[in-house]
């Protein structure tokens, strides 16, 4: 981020704390609790969302070196995404083109060679298919033709992009926009290496995720032993572009760097910058490195889904320190487990509510615009009517009889 943007949105913090208030969104506004337990609207959401656009599967630290391969079985299609050797990003349907087999059963690791446990049927890292025993049984075989099916994909600015439709078109112009497009190449995310990653199955809707970054007003309540020793509640910077939106949430540390010459001042000192790639994708980059998360829902059933949380750091940070890479990996783990035993706890509690139907409808309060923008923004997509600004004075003017 340039330091202009960054003392920009630094002053805007601390006009905030000084004066008592935080962003506005200028009304209030209902959603239907149905939108997190509709399988129709489940299904709509995976067809449009999950399966016709380019799903993020990880940052550049996730294939460090040709050679290297990730998969992923988040979309329902098996993924095969590699780094060739000449390092650049392939991505294919795991799935051996002669019986259909999954060919890479690990999670990720560095071949230069992935065979087929079925019949023994071998691709290289650009797909091509590079051995196949007693090829006299198949004919003149043309295996030009019969390497692994190729998948859409690209890199930019550290983040590794895949469609899972062969027939897929990747738009990152369209999906990062000029402002995120502008932003990301100062964070270097390609530099980041991997450092822990987590994953965990949740009884709430994949949105209910994403609603949980979206706000600090509960912080002083949800998280008063843990997030609040080190951020001011309530307190944020946001700014939308069409469907892109970003936070800046206020950390206590601010406290003490205003105080310093502004050419000193640094947002990840005094904030923790949130970008929402849509649909769902959290990207928080911070003093060490940066988070990744990213929630998929459950095919089967709205109301569940799947969480993705990686951590990555800079490169060489901690490699020859012990305490350190000790001490991030603490930092970490906390921030994970705050995600897990105490917002994705609430998610779930919301999803039992919403699964009794006991209301009709939840509440985004004026000081919560990224959630407005978020459930406006699908539901644009989708073709849903837009979810009406109430300007009323109080809340209980808009609840419903």
């Amino acid at each position: 981020m340039r330091h202009d943007e960054q003392v920009r949105l630094i002053k805007e913090l601390c006009a905030q704390i000084d004066g008592g208030t935080t962003v506005d969104a200028g009304g209030f506004r209902r959603l239907p609790t149905s939108d997190y337990t509709d399988p129709a609207l489940a299904e709509r959401e995976w067809q449009e969302f999950f399966l016709n656009g380019p799903q993020c599967v990880g940052l550049s630290g996730d294939l460090p070196e040709p050679g290297s391969f990730l998969t992923n079985n988040d979309l329902g299609l098996p993924i095969l995404a590699t780094r060739d050797h000449e390092g650049t990003l392939k991505a294919f349907v795991n799935s051996c083109r002669h019986r259909g087999a999954v060919v890479e059963t690990e999670e990720r690791g560095t071949k230069q060679r992935f065979a087929c446990p079925f019949h023994g049927w071998v691709y290289d890292g650009g797909g091509a298919l590079v051995g196949l025993p007693k090829a006299e049984h198949f004919g003149a075989v043309d295996s030009a033709c019969l390497g692994l099916r190729p998948l859409p994909a690209e890199e930019r600015h550290g983040l590794l992009f895949v469609h899972p439709d062969p027939h897929g078109t990747i738009n990152l112009d369209h999906l990062l926009g000029e402002w995120f497009n502008d932003e990301f190449p100062t964070w270097h995310f390609d530099e980041l290496q991997v450092l822990t990653r987590d994953a965990y199955e949740i009884v709430s809707n994949w949105k209910l995720a994403m609603d949980t970054f979206g706000e600090t007003y509960h912080f002083s309540v949800l998280h008063r032993n843990t997030l609040f020793n080190g951020f001011h509640g309530n307190v944020q910077c946001y700014a939308e572009h069409e469907h892109l939106h970003r936070m800046i949430l206020c950390k206590r540390e601010i406290d003490a760097m205003r105080l310093l010459p502004e050419e000193d001042w640094d947002i990840t000192v005094a904030g923790l910058p949130v970008y929402w790639i849509f649909p769902n994708v959290i990207l928080m980059p911070f003093e060490p490195g940066c988070f990744l998360v990213r929630t998929y829902p459950d095919r089967h059933d709205p109301t569940r889904h799947l969480s993705r949380v990686g951590f990555y750091v800079k490169p060489g940070l901690g490699e020859n320190d012990p305490e350190v890479k000790a001490l991030l990996s603490t930092l970490a783990e906390k921030f994970a487990e705050i995600i897990r035993d105490e917002d994705y706890v609430m998610s779930a509690s919301q999803q039992t509510a919403a699964n009794a139907g006991a209301l009709d409808y939840i509440i985004f309060g004026r000081n919560e615009p990224a959630l407005h923008h978020y459930h406006n923004t699908y539901r644009t997509m989708l073709g849903i009517e837009e979810l009406p600004l109430h300007d009323a004075e109080t809340v209980t003017a808009i609840t419903p009889d």
